[in-house]
């Protein structure tokens, strides 16, 4: 399609006056419906929300779908603002103050524009739609591209585990699952953000579903000369099967019964939290090998879907070495440059252990579809999306937050310190631990229940374990007065024989495919369950109810949703999930196959906002869809493994669900479930000297991550179970706890900022950056608010690595040495054990208060403003009784702080805000310039000093 500026389409049209509108033109509030001459669709609908947001609805013509619906992302979005509708040469142009539509009255295509007439967004080619069903009920499958060629970096899409930042030229499901969060909207460099409005299983990129290799319609594969792999299964190394096989297909639990019964091991049973078919006694190995046959030239897009140990080579080199819990398997994507007509040949070894595994493959698109903005929706009832304009990407994450809802403020204590264990068995393991914690002055403020404090059998019922948790109450009052919180973890899952699962199923909000399947779970000798149905308004009221008076009413602080996509059983096909989730009481579950954790979310945010009024909600969740911001959750980056590959791939996964809109953000340190060799009795000094180096790496990390937890299965992560006493490792890790609390005043600012800003904590630097091509790639570096560059280390025994210094002209300073880096440059920097490269910017106004025990420890103590000179620099510091929701009324203090780097003054301005009870009536500010050489690392010095009393004050430099 050519691309117009609009200013040439617009010419000679007067925009000022409503000029007669052609017949297939109908004006409504907002906007317009046309009715193309010819196209895909009956009518499109063209609505303007806020000052340039567009809703564009489309209807598929010729084909049967229910009715358009209401929209659960953005169900209260924005009342039109001052507009215009005009009409030119075969357009009708919708305009408005921040950006413009145009309609092609001919074909229905629609394309956007910024204030200055530059195209943003434009319909590449007709939409394509095509007849499908749900629940016997016809829909159709939808498909749109959008800026065929482009070269715009592309970020959002939620999160995922590909260790991608820029999604120009990638292909991403967007399908719920432990550890993928599917969010159907994107921000481009462009300045415009996406949000398509569906909420089925949905494709960005290439609109074609991966196959399997071999499969029919498939990558053609042979082996020895016959269709198929040589597949050689091995046992204790000695060949026990040897067979052509078609396709590489193990991919679920029906799959299972592929497996020969020669090369079956021995197993033993499996151990608790294990959904396997046990764990194996004899050594398995199992080998495919073929010759790939490739039908066309260019790069050729795979998916290996596997668990346990495997490696996959291509013409003998290797391109994957990954290990997964088998219990949670996952796809690991790869590309291939091949020729059309020239063989290569592929190897894949795997280590089973009743595992699973999967071989996929997509063939290479031209260039131009490659690098096109394009969605597919499987379930629709027509075509539905929200353009959303900003004058940069802060400003268009503004934008989805003011048509999906607000981001609301976390309590203060969410950014402090949080440790938790798969699990704490008891009430005196969880106190222990804190007590630990105190005794040895290290920085805690949040610790966590995990599941299964309920007997076995009672999964759901709400009711604690006498025989360990004899007195909730008292333990939550312990925690209290030990100065922390507590959350507990609350499913949505019930076994039928509890009273809670019969109240909901008599109210019609109980799922029964899981139970009709016969799958039972992992827990003792295995139990039928189901989850809730959240969609129904009276299933969450339900829900929150059972919560309310079995577990609210003893003190605890907030809620962990676990499983929230919903995973009522792992390792389902699609379309067994499917039959377990539904039908919803909105429609059926292929339907809203994704946007269970946003209803799960609202059960949660409704029922506390109605118990404790006047106190912040917080939800963590393991899944998250468009608009749970709103709900004052956050989401965590599901069971990931323990291996290098994963810390790398949190790097990008978390800069991406930021930029989906979801400030807040986090993941199990060390990484949740535990490779082998690391949970025997006795690992070799080596493994143990390995897993240590791991977990310190990513407590780095996890230190300047929007919410800094710790989580995982055995062994132990509390720092004092993990680091020895006296070891360089328990340095370092006690050093980043307490950091993290030095940096409180500046980390709650950024907290407060997503709310009363739309800002983001963790920042791509694409974000602050946009024209920097270096910055727009780079997956394992980030900016953490506006201050900071955090380079983490994400290989063993690095102690070195690359940074990319982004911005032309400016300086980065290191934040241990004070050593200076030239913006827009690369440099190798140290990178020893017990730091993580970590930069400030020249003009960053840092402030930094004391060590402290816990968020609320010393409200009144003075704050430092670290001054990085060589620019100007601003900064808000924000300060409020961290629990109310007195925020969103102005219950707070501002204290505005700008620096003039020509005079080295620093300024603080008159108070803002309308202060909040408890408010210190005065502060002791103190200021410490930082020039090269110069470090805060471990100093507690300052250069001036003076109280500041709300109203304007100067400070000079010495």
């Amino acid at each position: 399609m050519k691309f117009v500026k609009l200013s040439a389409l617009l010419a000679g049209s007067a925009l000022c006056s409503m000029p007669a509108l052609a017949a297939s033109v109908e004006k409504i509030e907002g906007g317009v419906i046309v009715t193309p001459d010819s196209g895909p669709s009956d009518t499109v609908t063209v609505t303007l929300h806020g000052d340039g947001i567009f809703h564009v609805v489309a209807d598929a013509k010729g084909f049967e779908a229910p009715a358009a619906n209401a929209s659960l992302m953005a169900p209260n979005p924005p009342k039109a603002g001052t507009y215009k509708v005009s009409e030119k040469q075969g357009y009708v142009f919708v305009s408005a103050a921040k950006a413009s539509a145009a309609i092609n009255t001919a074909t229905g295509q629609v394309r956007f524009y910024d204030a200055k007439g530059a195209e943003l967004l434009s319909e590449s080619a007709p939409s394509v739609f095509t007849q499908t069903s749900a629940d016997g009920t016809p829909y159709v499958t939808v498909s749109q591209q959008f800026n065929r060629g482009t070269d715009e970096g592309i970020y959002g899409l939620g999160q995922h585990q590909q260790a991608v930042m820029d999604y120009n030229g990638k292909d991403v499901e967007l399908a719920q699952h432990n550890m993928d969060i599917g969010t159907p909207f994107l921000v481009s460099t462009k300045n415009y953000g996406l949000l398509w409005d569906n909420e089925s299983i949905t494709r960005f990129g290439n609109p074609m579903p991966y196959a399997l290799v071999g499969e029919e319609g498939g990558l053609k594969v042979t082996s020895d000369g016959k269709p198929g792999f040589k597949a050689q299964y091995f046992l204790d190394g000695k060949l026990a099967v040897e067979q052509q096989e078609a396709s590489i297909d193990y991919q679920y639990i029906e799959d299972q019964a592929k497996w020969p019964e020669a090369a079956k091991a021995k197993t033993e049973a499996a151990t608790e939290g294990q959904n396997t078919a046990g764990n194996a006694v004899q050594t398995q190995t199992v080998v495919w090998t073929g010759t790939l046959h490739p039908e066309k030239t260019g790069t050729h897009q795979f998916q290996l879907y596997g668990s346990s140990y495997y490696k996959v080579y291509v013409d003998g080199k290797l391109l994957l070495d990954r290990w997964r819990q088998n219990w949670n398997p996952w796809y690991a994507d790869f590309e291939v440059p091949l020729t059309a007509s020239k063989d290569a040949e592929v190897r894949i070894e795997w280590e089973p252990n009743a595992g699973y595994m999967a071989l996929l493959h997509k063939d290479p698109m031209p260039e131009a579809d490659r690098h096109s903005v394009w969605f597919t929706s499987e379930v629709a009832r027509d075509k539905d999306y929200w353009f959303i304009p900003g004058k940069d990407m802060d400003g268009v994450v503004a934008g989805y937050r003011e048509l999906t809802g607000k981001s609301e403020m976390m309590p203060k204590w969410v950014y402090g310190f949080w440790q938790s264990r798969q699990r704490y068995e008891d009430e005196s393991q969880l106190l222990d631990v804190l007590h630990t914690y105190r005794q040895l002055n290290y920085p805690i403020d949040n610790i966590v229940l995990d599941w299964r404090y309920w007997k076995d059998d009672a999964w759901g019922s709400h009711d604690f374990d006498e025989t360990r948790f004899p007195d909730p109450a008292a333990m939550v009052e312990d925690v209290h007065a030990n100065n922390a919180e507590i959350m507990i973890s609350v499913w949505p899952k019930f076994y039928p024989t509890t009273d809670n699962y019969k109240e909901l199923d008599a109210a019609g909000a109980m799922y029964h495919g899981n139970i009709e399947q016969g799958n039972k779970d992992w827990v003792g000798v295995g139990y039928l369950n189901s989850f809730y149905d959240p969609y129904s308004e009276k299933g969450r009221e339900i829900f929150w109810d059972q919560i309310e008076k079995k577990i609210a009413v003893k003190g605890f602080d907030a809620w962990w949703a676990d499983a929230s996509e919903p995973d009522l059983h792992s390792n389902l096909s699609i379309e067994k999930r499917i039959d377990t989730m539904g039908p919803t009481a909105a429609g059926p579950a292929a339907e809203f196959f994704n946007s269970f954790p946003l209803m799960n979310a609202e059960a949660f945010y409704d029922g506390w906002s109605s118990y404790k009024s006047d106190v912040r909600p917080f939800l963590l969740t393991r899944s998250g869809f468009a608009g749970l911001q709103r709900y004052s959750s956050a989401v965590w980056s599901g069971d990931v493994a323990t291996r290098w590959y994963d810390l790398k791939a949190q790097i990008s996964a978390g800069v991406n669900t930021a930029m989906s809109g979801f400030a807040n953000w986090t993941h199990d340190i060390g990484g949740f479930s535990v490779e082998p060799r690391w949970t025997v009795a006795n690992p070799t000094p080596e493994d143990l000297a390995e897993w240590q180096e791991l977990n310190l790496r990513w407590f780095q990390f996890g230190a300047f991550s929007p919410i800094f937890r710790s989580h995982g299965e055995f062994p132990y992560r509390e720092i004092f179970e993990i680091a020895p006493e006296g070891s360089d490792m328990r340095a370092s890790m006690v050093w980043y706890d307490k950091l993290r609390y030095r940096l409180m005043p500046y980390i709650y600012t950024l907290g407060a900022d997503t709310y009363l800003k739309d800002g983001s904590i963790m920042r791509g630097m694409v974000m602050d950056f946009p024209e920097d091509a270096k910055a727009r790639a780079v997956n394992d570096q980030f900016l953490f608010g506006k201050a900071f560059l955090v380079a983490p280390v994400a290989d063993y025994q690095v102690r070195e690595r690359e940074v990319w210094f982004p911005g032309q002209g400016l300086t980065w300073y290191d934040f241990e040495t004070g050593k200076a880096y030239e913006g827009g440059t690369s440099a190798t920097v140290p990178a020893p054990a017990e730091r993580m490269p970590l930069f400030v910017k020249a003009g960053s106004i840092v402030p930094m208060g004391p060590v402290i025990q816990y968020v609320d420890e010393q409200p009144e103590a003075p704050v430092t403003l670290v001054v990085y000179t060589g620019a100007d620099g601003a900064f808000s510091l924000y300060n409020d009784d961290g629990r109310s929701l007195g925020y969103k009324t102005g219950a707070f203090e501002r204290m505005p702080i700008r620096y003039d780097d020509a005079t080295g003054t620093v300024t603080l301005g008159a108070r803002e805000g309308k202060g909040y009870k408890g408010m210190p009536k005065s502060r002791t500010v103190r200021v410490k310039w930082i020039a090269p050489g110069d470090s805060v690392a471990e100093a507690t010095s300052y250069d001036a000093q003076v109280t500041w009393n709300g109203k304007a004050v100067r400070i000079e430099r010495p």
